[in-house]
């Protein structure tokens, strides 16, 4: 009786040891291939998160586990240094310009992305990448009536009937230095009637309700789709570029190189009239961002 219970008690303990050293769901951890993607709180960085993750699981033999909901490019640079995730999926260069790097804003594109691409891995040993090919940039928009109505096609065209518009604003921007609204009038040289500062998810009620003429939204918003807002050109370069991209550890890209095909492969091929399509279906037809991005990518064929 003693022997068998030392026989049983053997074969357990060599059981566990063996199972300890598999690779099974639940007992070991996650993969050793798994890399992190982080997102902000809105629609755009969740679908282009998804996207990147659907792009990266398609091409390379990497699992990918999403950290959602971070709050800032502060909270997103930091995750970033700690190695707390290894891609972000959306930064804007002219966010990090004045953000992260302190710098003064440029007007140029290419010398934004320039610039931040030279200082990300020169200063955090970090990979920014070449835009998806969309800008999250301010805008002046006015509805398409009035647009087809006056002929306003960019910002200069507003000059001539400025003074019987009212301009509905992002209350943030009114005072901001250098692109705020006095800096606007002195490049611009002219004025409004009056210019509202409000929350910026009021401006689209107020134009839609006729109490705004224009109003400062954002390129990518889909609220431009929903109520019919035609962005104009801003034909002076007032605003500074807010072109997209992607951003990666360069110890990530150096321990799986493929992540960098991958995400070329993406480079230039999301227009802003694109992203802004795909923001409406998520905030405003609710669709979940995962379902959006693969329908993007299916669309394209995985850019194959």
């Amino acid at each position: 009786m003693f022997t068998r219970t030392i026989r049983l008690l053997i074969t357990y303990t060599l059981l566990f040891t063996i199972l300890s050293g598999c690779a099974l769901p639940g007992l070991s951890g996650p993969p050793a291939k798994t890399i992190k993607i982080g997102t902000f709180d809105f629609a755009e960085s969740s679908i282009m998160g998804r996207m990147v993750k659907q792009m990266v699981e398609r091409n390379t033999d990497l699992s990918v586990e999403m950290v959602d909901g971070l709050g800032s490019a502060i909270v997103q640079h930091k995750a970033m240094k700690s190695g707390d995730i290894d891609i972000s999926a959306t930064r804007y260069t002219g966010s990090e310009l004045a953000g992260t790097l302190g710098m003064e804003l440029v007007t140029d594109p290419q010398k934004a992305m320039n610039i931040v691409q030279t200082e990300f891995k020169e200063q955090f040993d970090q990979v920014w990448f070449d835009s998806y090919g969309f800008a999250n940039s301010y805008a002046f928009t006015v509805t398409e009536e009035l647009a087809k109505d006056k002929g306003l096609e960019t910002v200069s065209d507003l000059e001539s009937v400025a003074s019987s518009l009212k301009l509905g604003v992002d209350s943030d921007w009114m005072k901001r230095p250098g692109i705020g609204y006095e800096a606007f009038k002195e490049t611009y040289e002219f004025d409004f009637q009056k210019a509202y500062p409000m929350q910026v998810g009021l401006v689209y009620q107020a134009v839609d309700n006729g109490k705004m003429d224009v109003v400062l939204a954002y390129t990518t918003d889909g609220r431009l789709e929903a109520f019919n807002l035609t962005p104009l050109e801003d034909d002076k370069n007032f605003f500074p570029p807010y072109d997209a991209s992607p951003v990666v550890r360069q110890e990530t890209v150096e321990e799986h190189p493929e992540i960098k095909e991958v995400l070329q492969k993406l480079s230039g091929q999301i227009s802003t009239e694109e992203m802004r399509k795909m923001n409406y279906q998520a905030d405003v037809n609710m669709k979940e961002p995962s379902v959006v991005a693969k329908e993007f990518l299916e669309k394209n064929n995985y850019f194959e």
